[in-house]
């Protein structure tokens, strides 16, 4: 089948089947003899699985080992763990992160007067913040 099928079958973008191709996640594809790539049911797999990965979080690198890995049935789940662990290890940071900065957030909310800008706690709290930054920047030179 063509990009186009295999777009629609996977729901993948066309652009995105090349970059994945590119760099070397998808499984390289035949060629008709007029040079149209000839894509697969193993790549409307590969793809599916790809798009499911990402909308998971993970990053590409992460993916292509685990299709590395999918292809050898017969290792242990050892490896996919670890890849998993880490990446969930990964938004439970970023979550917490997440949670700061919504704090800090509501913080400054609940300080505005919802007076004039002239006035407003929230600008002043981030333009404070900014200054702070240059100088410990400056500190750290």
């Amino acid at each position: 089948m063509k990009i186009g099928e295999a777009s629609r079958l996977s729901g993948c973008h066309i652009e995105t089947i090349r970059y994945y191709e590119r760099v070397g996640i998808l499984s390289p594809t035949a060629r008709s003899e007029s040079g149209y790539r000839r894509y697969t049911d193993h790549h409307i797999h590969q793809l599916r699985f790809i798009l499911h990965a990402r909308e998971l979080g993970f990053s590409l690198d992460d993916i292509r080992e685990l299709l590395s890995l999918k292809e050898q049935p017969d290792l242990s789940c050892e490896a996919v763990d670890k890849i998993t662990d880490k990446h969930l290890h990964g938004i439970r940071n970023r979550i917490k992160h997440l949670e700061s900065l919504a704090r800090e957030l509501r913080r400054m909310s609940a300080s505005c007067s919802g007076g004039h800008v002239a006035d407003c706690r929230i600008l002043e709290s981030l333009y404070r913040r900014e200054k702070q930054s240059k100088i410990q920047a400056m500190a750290e030179s």
